[in-house]
């Protein structure tokens, strides 16, 4: 990031109504970088269009990064950040923890699309420069901000302290489960219980075990930093204005406590609060014909009996192999050689969470 000694334009506007939405949206691409302080002394960095970093006077114990718009149409997530982001830079909530916030695709949500060119949130993890591919506008954005967050926590200093990376996102369909969350894979590491009780504090109580490595944001973060990572799942998709605020009243009231106390209590682990799901199986794209056998409003979570089709990939049939393999994510659009459909199959907590 380039911090130019001359203040830009925007800076005045954007200290009195903390729109950096607005902002965001009205510089796709490049916006110069500018530091100011607030009056209650917390450091504010705009890096760069839709990246901001608010960093307190006093010392912290947590970095915290909070991403939406990775898929340009996932509104409800970009609202709930604007909301926060505002209340900052005005003064109605004051950080007491270093917090990066990240619209990440800005383009994609003028256009009101999940992507312009390429889906964002598989290009992460270094899957973004592999060579042969070529280049594009998400490519760039998805290098800049794994170099971004990367700055941010290592510029916390101290690995003791807490590093969380919270990625918003909504489903293209419907859900038995309104919100829902993504535990990226640990590589053995164990899951915390105290993670998923901030999931529930956020009115989140149905977790998916990843089992494998994948190309998301907050796997990346997860896996390159040791971040508490997740993708969050806030109900499904809908237009700027058509999103009822009220759903997300326990997702915004804990995010502001996460920035603005010292320390949160989540309360005690209870497992019967939560609906835990593993991963069974992947299931990709890979011929120009495909299609689901079920309706295109089957919602996530949906299950099936052992040997009900699910998908036709050219002459690849997919049966349910188990009862109750359950359907995740299914978007029979995906580019050619990636995931169209996640199954997965409940479990019980185990010797596997501290």
């Amino acid at each position: 990031m380039s911090i130019s000694a001359q203040q830009p334009s925007y800076l005045a506007k954007l200290k009195q109504d903390g729109d950096f939405l607005t902002l965001t949206r009205d510089n796709e691409f490049h916006l110069q970088g500018c530091r100011f302080l607030l009056h209650n002394n917390t450091e504010v960095t705009v890096h760069d269009t839709g990246i901001i970093e608010f960093e307190p006077h006093n010392i912290t114990n947590k970095d915290i990064v909070l991403s939406s718009a990775v898929h340009g149409n996932e509104t409800a997530p970009i609202e709930i950040c604007d909301e926060l982001i505002r209340e900052l830079i005005t003064g109605k909530l004051t950080a007491k923890q270093r917090v990066l916030f990240i619209f990440g695709n800005p383009k994609s949500i003028n256009i009101g699309k999940r992507f312009v060119e390429e889906n964002l949130n598989r290009l992460f993890n270094g899957e973004h420069s592999k060579t042969g591919l070529g280049s594009n506008p998400e490519r760039e954005r998805a290098k800049q901000l794994e170099e971004t967050v990367s700055d941010f926590f290592n510029r916390g200093g101290d690995s003791t302290r807490s590093r969380c990376h919270y990625d918003l996102h909504t489903a293209i369909r419907g859900s038995k489960n309104e919100k829902f969350a993504v535990y990226p894979f640990l590589h053995g590491q164990p899951w915390k219980k105290s993670q998923l009780q901030f999931l529930l504090s956020c009115g989140v109580n149905t977790v998916l075990m990843m089992k494998s490595s994948a190309t998301t944001f907050s796997y990346y973060s997860s896996y390159v930093h040791g971040a508490d990572a997740f993708t969050i799942e806030l109900g499904q998709v809908k237009p700027f204005g058509e999103n009822d605020m009220r759903r997300f009243e326990k997702t915004k009231a804990t995010l502001k406590a996460l920035i603005s106390l010292e320390s949160v209590d989540y309360g005690d682990f209870n497992a019967d609060d939560f609906e835990l799901f593993s991963v069974y199986r992947t299931i990709n794209r890979t011929a120009e014909s495909f299609s689901f056998s079920f309706a295109d409003d089957a919602v996530n979570f949906t299950g099936f009996a052992k040997g009900d089709l699910l998908a036709i990939d050219g002459q690849t049939r997919y049966f349910a192999e188990v009862d109750g393999e359950a359907i995740i994510f299914p978007n029979a659009d995906v580019a050619l050689g990636q995931r169209a459909l996640l199954t997965v199959t409940p479990m019980q907590v185990d010797s596997n969470f501290i």
